[in-house]
């Protein structure tokens, strides 16, 4: 993860994890291009595409990770892992295995990422209804059981799927903003720019003010 708070502009990495053919390539295809591919065959090699959105007047790129196949294996490199500050789980609604995995996905996610994790658990397929293996109440109980913000999303007709990666997107920034309010060094150059507006004293004033208020 890198963020340049100088220039304004923040990157971040966002992984999608769940078990295989759950329709992740389809959702990262479908936020990043809105593309559906039905013929999607298991992910080969690393995959990740960047997107941009605009939070708070300040450019923010999400590069979102699909996990490479290698969940076939019942799990993925720690290297896939690294530096992820957002994370999509993803189950299928119409297999109730998938959505019995989730918990799996959550420990590994915990045991490879030490930082705050932006977290959604999606039940993907939600135009399967006629054949739904997993309730919605269900979904709904683990995500607060956990912690989780929860949605449920079609890859195949776009249902809810720019919401949630925004949402997620959203909260990592969130996150990101109010460690970098809090950190020493954004405090200091919070200093440095009250020294500088010594001339203008409403201003310095509300230098002051709004550092107090972020920091409390």
């Amino acid at each position: 993860m890198e963020e340049e708070v100088g220039g304004e502009e923040y990157l971040f990495k966002v992984v999608l994890i769940g078990d295989s053919a759950v329709g992740k390539s389809n959702l990262l295809s479908r936020f990043a291009r809105n593309e559906f591919d039905p013929n999607n065959k298991a992910t080969i090699g690393v995959e990740f595409l960047t997107q941009e959105l605009e939070i708070d007047g300040k450019m923010v790129k999400a590069q979102i990770w699909d996990t490479a196949g290698q969940e076939r294996f019942r799990a993925v490199t720690s290297a896939y892992y690294r530096g992820a500050v957002g994370a999509l789980i993803v189950y299928d609604i119409s297999r109730k295995t998938t959505f019995e995995s989730v918990k799996r996905w959550l420990d590994e996610l915990t045991t490879h990422c030490e930082t705050t994790v932006a977290r959604m658990l999606v039940g993907n397929k939600c135009d399967l209804e006629d054949i739904r293996d997993v309730s919605v109440e269900d979904g709904k109980s683990l995500a607060e059981e956990e912690g989780l913000f929860f949605m449920e999303t079609s890859a195949l007709n776009a249902t809810n799927v720019q919401t949630a990666f925004e949402m997620v997107i959203q909260e990592i920034y969130s996150n990101v903003s109010r460690k970098v309010l809090n950190s020493d060094s954004y405090k200091a150059e919070l200093s440095v720019n009250r020294v500088n507006l010594v001339n203008n004293g409403a201003d310095s004033r509300k230098s002051r003010m709004n550092l107090s208020c972020c920091a409390g």
